[in-house]
């Protein structure tokens, strides 16, 4: 590994000649499974599938894997079970945690400005949760200018354990929707995901913004279904969120979910 960080650096050195990563070294925490929320749902997406399965040959990056190849590598499992030919590339802006290539998955220099690549996919976890909120949209605008035509960029945050997560879905036109997902055993109401909101919504959760009323919507909706306890918080959520689609255009599920999940368009809950 010495002399694999070597090269690494020296990779960065002539690297910087020409160009250099767009981004902050972040903490780089990073914990086994800790993103299988996100993995099974896009694994599962009809839009994501659509483009994978759609490119000549598809590109997905992982922006600011972190410390660990771990979670760049599962992801790359749950994808090639659309496209087993899907490249695969995790990107750091941190020389010192670029990672050998593994699992058929490359690891580079990068960050922000994708290192060159036009790719399909886009995923960045627990950056931009540590950056100012001000730098959020020039961060999205820069991976959203480098996307391929009909790409997606996926940016998010969840717990150390992954227990709750919450995706912001952009394309070349700005976001998309929202997607919120958490243990159903772990979670006693709706709104305690909102610690873990992407950077672009955390401080928006009071009275007044969009999605504080939509938490709040999603609690008052979960006392409701409380008839459906005792069948568990899955049937639960379930009825929970059969109500709260009276009153708000929620994306329905495509399939039957172990995670409690949410998906609204980004228009409702914008700042």
């Amino acid at each position: 590994m010495a002399d694999h960080a070597h090269n690494k650096r020296a990779e960065f050195a002539r690297a910087g000649r020409l160009w250099r990563p767009i981004g902050v070294i972040t903490r780089g925490t990073t914990n086994q499974n800790r993103l299988r929320r996100f993995d099974r749902w896009m694994a599962n997406d009809p839009a994501v599938r659509g483009i994978l399965q759609g490119a000549a040959a598809p590109i997905a990056l992982d922006v600011g894997y972190g410390a660990s190849a771990t979670t760049t590598v599962e992801w790359a499992g749950w994808l090639r079970r659309i496209r087993e030919d899907v490249r695969v590339i995790g990107l750091e802006i941190d020389p010192e945690r670029i990672q050998p290539d593994q699992h058929g998955v490359h690891f580079a220099l990068g960050g922000f400005e994708l290192a060159g690549y036009t790719p399909q996919l886009v995923r960045a976890f627990n950056v931009l949760r540590q950056y100012d909120v001000e730098q959020v949209a020039a961060a999205w605008d820069t991976v959203c200018s480098r996307l391929a035509p009909g790409g997606l960029f996926v940016e998010g945050t969840c717990d150390e354990l992954g227990r709750r997560s919450t995706w912001i879905t952009l394309d070349a036109a700005g976001p998309r929707s929202l997607t919120l997902a958490w243990d159903p055993l772990h979670t006693n109401y709706p709104s305690e995901i909102a610690e873990r909101l992407p950077k672009a919504l955390i401080h928006r959760n009071v009275p007044g913004e969009r999605i504080h009323t939509l938490l709040q919507a999603c609690d008052r909706a979960w006392e409701h279904a409380a008839g459906y306890a005792p069948f568990g918080p899955r049937e639960r959520w379930r009825e929970a969120r059969r109500m709260l689609a009276t009153e708000w255009p929620i994306t329905p599920p495509r399939r039957r979910l172990s995670d409690n999940l949410l998906t609204v368009k980004w228009e409702l809950v914008a700042p």
